[in-house]
């Protein structure tokens, strides 16, 4: 009988071949699995850092601003450019020569009077250095110096309050313009584009000059021009006649379609009692413009007729005539002119002033030296002009105004004109005419004026055949 074995019973039955194989390759596929394993692992974790820094990336472009920098140094600070992020858009602020313009509002101001530069400013509480630095700026604001009351002027200013522009209508043509620009104010003057055509009236004198040409149409300005014009030859005030009349050619400014106003008479006719009176302009080569008459002579004269533009004449020139007030006969050396105070009084004539002051009965008088042979004085004045005693003055300036200084019943001027130190009639006397034109420029005065005479012609001729 055999003895029990200590050995297993697994160990009696001999394996089979195949099983030993499988057990050798478990080992193998143990590593391999492992590797695989430890392989996915890392992959993912890989993956998912990739995407967090790809989402940090996203979120954190959201809120960056690309900021062009010079690529060059430069001394110039430039202003950053400010770009388009994700769907949210930027609006820039308008920029000029790199730097942010600074919004302007502009207000009107009515002026009233008594105002002046400085109350305005100081009303607007604009810097008095701001006035300052605009009053420096030269002739060209010297115009602001004559503003008047119901004139505008326009503002414009910063958001810090501070005056950054000035606008002032000189008048209908020229605007004054006053800007800051690069640290400074400068000034300029804008002129509106003006057209100019000619245009003609005519009309008979059946009250008086003013008054019948007023109903023609024509300013006060262009008819003080045509007194002005034949005032050597014609008495507006004691010399017209009914049935006399006159017949006009000048300029008539335009703005945008709109007439602004008369320019100067280009030609004119006037017939005073038969007698016909005929100028035409003319400029020579240095922009002197004067009336001649067609054949070339001036028509100025030495002396102004009237000193007093439609003054009425209250006493002629009378060696016989009772005095108003010494109630005796005194001789009346001069003409007297009814006009009310503070009327201008021009001189007739260019001279010198040999005497100004109070002369007796006269009152406050001024004395005119007219060359060697001729002499003027003005008498009653109210007061004087700005010329003084050995002044030079021209004919036309004003020596005073009207007043009833002296013995005198009320406001009018008496005019008296001496020649070689005799009294003559002033209404009636004869003066020499200015210089006629240079034989030089006879023909280009010609050329100039023959078109101005043939329109004013034409205009006669249809004012006729219309009556």
């Amino acid at each position: 009988m055999m003895k029990p074995s200590f050995i297993n019973r697994d160990f009696k039955v001999p394996m089979r071949t195949t099983q030993v194989q499988a057990k050798k390759l478990q080992l193998p596929a143990f590593l391999f699995g492992t590797l695989i394993l430890l392989a996915t692992v890392f992959y993912f974790k890989n993956a998912t850092s990739t995407a967090s820094i790809d989402n940090y990336k996203t979120t954190a472009s959201s809120h960056v601003i690309a900021i062009e920098l010079p690529k060059k140094p430069s001394n110039t600070f430039s202003t950053p450019t400010l770009e388009k992020v994700s769907n949210n858009t930027v609006i820039q602020p308008p920029v000029i020569n790199n730097v942010i313009k600074d919004k302007r509002s502009w207000k009107e101001y009515t002026i009233k009077s008594g105002d002046n530069l400085a109350k305005i400013f100081n009303q607007l509480k604009y810097s008095p250095t701001t006035l300052h630095n605009i009053i420096q700026l030269g002739d060209k604001t010297k115009a602001l110096k004559n503003i008047k009351p119901g004139q505008t002027l326009r503002f414009a200013q910063n958001s810090k309050g501070e005056c950054t522009a000035l606008e002032y209508d000189i008048d209908r043509i020229k605007t004054l313009k006053i800007h800051h620009e690069n640290a400074e104010f400068t000034a300029s003057i804008a002129e509106k584009p003006v057209v100019i055509t000619h245009q003609t009236t005519s009309a008979d004198i059946n009250n008086s000059l003013f008054y019948d040409a007023k109903q023609a149409g024509l300013s006060d300005k262009t008819i003080m021009e045509l007194a002005n014009i034949f005032g050597w030859d014609i008495d507006f005030a004691q010399g017209l006649r009914q049935g006399d009349s006159f017949t006009l050619l000048y300029e008539s400014k335009f703005i945008d379609g709109k007439r602004i106003e008369n320019g100067h008479i280009l030609a004119a006719e006037f017939i005073n009692r038969g007698d016909a009176f005929k100028a035409v302009r003319f400029t020579d080569d240095n922009g002197n413009a004067e009336y001649f008459s067609p054949s070339g002579k001036s028509m100025r004269k030495t002396f102004l007729r009237n000193p007093i533009h439609f003054a009425r004449v209250s006493s002629h020139f009378n060696l016989r005539r009772k005095h108003p007030v010494l109630n005796r006969i005194r001789a009346h050396k001069g003409v007297d002119y009814a006009a009310s105070s503070g009327t201008p009084i021009k001189s007739t004539g260019d001279g010198k002033i040999i005497f100004r002051g109070v002369k007796g009965g006269y009152g406050r008088v001024v004395i005119v030296q007219h060359g060697q042979k001729y002499s003027s004085l003005y008498a009653h004045m109210s007061k004087y002009g700005r010329y003084k005693k050995g002044d030079r003055i021209k004919q036309g300036q004003v020596v005073g105004y009207v007043g009833k200084s002296g013995l005198a019943t009320g406001p009018h001027l008496h005019y008296e004109l001496r020649v070689n130190g005799v009294h003559r009639n002033p209404l009636t006397a004869k003066f020499p005419a200015a210089k006629p034109i240079n034989k030089n420029l006879l023909a280009k005065f010609k050329q100039q004026t023959s078109p101005l005479l043939a329109q004013l012609e034409l205009a006669k001729q249809t004012q006729l055949a219309l009556n």
